[in-house]
């Protein structure tokens, strides 16, 4: 028999009172100065955006998890997860149950060979970070990301979980929901997967656009714009004003009359003055004796 009532159960502590507290406790390790992070889930949704959804779904797809991690959901979404560290291979969190509880997971780095194969077939295929955090790609390098066992997320045999809870089983509902709640924070950082698994998002992208064809040619005349080109696209009249050195050839005088007024004036200041001739007085005539 375990721990009370000679049953092996704990006793059942509402969720108002586990997160009554949950909060005395982050209290006390903010006033020691620690920062904390808690998971905030909104409606049952757990995970909205391309990498939290993956994430999930790579946990639920092997059998070693997809009968223990249902335990977790109702923990993340009634925000158990009251803290949430991701740092370079490993997960720290403390989540509210009948105590506070300590879940530590420890994720395996991607393996070099592993992390070439996947940049080198993401090859050119993903234009810059913004796309790549957003999961803005291809369906096929979302699938070559996602491939299970080959691809960026961990296997069960990658992860190491333990918690400070006495529960004997090898994923406790503590560690599940700190799992989901991992899926929950790549919603907003998804960033923190690379560091996660030690490798950086950037390789993915570093040879985006190697294999165009680079020239040094000019454009064919037919591709350059001319003036009356520009002007039929932006709306403007292109002034005529060769010969000045001083940048103002071709300067476009918009047709609101404030702007245009604005351009005459520069170019009346700095128009190249025209030489004044002086006209010689006629000579005096001589006088008659």
């Amino acid at each position: 028999m375990s721990y009370y009532g000679g049953w092996g159960f704990r006793p059942y502590v509402p969720v108002w009172k586990r997160r009554r507290n949950a909060a005395l406790e982050m209290e006390k390790l903010k006033k020691q100065g620690r920062k904390v992070a808690p998971v905030h889930i909104e409606g049952r949704t757990i995970a909205k955006t391309f990498w939290g959804e993956a994430w999930c779904e790579n946990l639920e797809r092997y059998s070693d998890y997809e009968n223990r991690l249902p335990r977790g959901r109702t923990y993340v979404r009634n925000g158990s997860v009251v803290d949430l560290q991701i740092s370079p291979g490993v997960i720290d969190a403390l989540v509210s149950g009948s105590e506070l509880y300590k879940v530590k997971l420890k994720v395996s780095p991607v393996g070099k060979a592993r992390w070439q194969s996947i940049c080198r077939d993401c090859a050119g295929a993903i234009d810059s970070l913004v796309e790549l955090l957003r999961g803005q790609f291809s369906k096929g390098v979302m699938e070559r990301i996602c491939r299970q066992k080959e691809g960026l997320f961990p296997a069960p045999a990658e992860i190491k979980l333990s918690c400070s809870c006495p529960d004997s089983a090898g994923m406790c509902k503590h560690v599940a929901a700190v799992l989901y709640g991992v899926g929950a924070r790549f919603d907003s950082q998804p960033e923190l997967l690379f560091r996660l698994r030690e490798v950086n998002e950037g390789d993915l992208i570093a040879h985006a656009g190697r294999d165009l064809p680079l020239t040094k040619r000019a454009p064919a005349a037919s591709k350059v714009l001319g003036g009356e080109d520009l002007a039929a696209i932006f709306g403007l009249d292109m002034a005529q004003d060769a010969g000045h050195g001083d940048g103002l050839a071709a300067k476009a005088k918009a047709k609101p009359p404030r702007a245009r007024k604005a351009v005459a004036s520069v170019k009346k200041r700095t128009a190249p003055k025209k030489a004044v001739s002086k006209k010689r007085s006629p000579a005096p005539k001589p006088k008659k004796k």
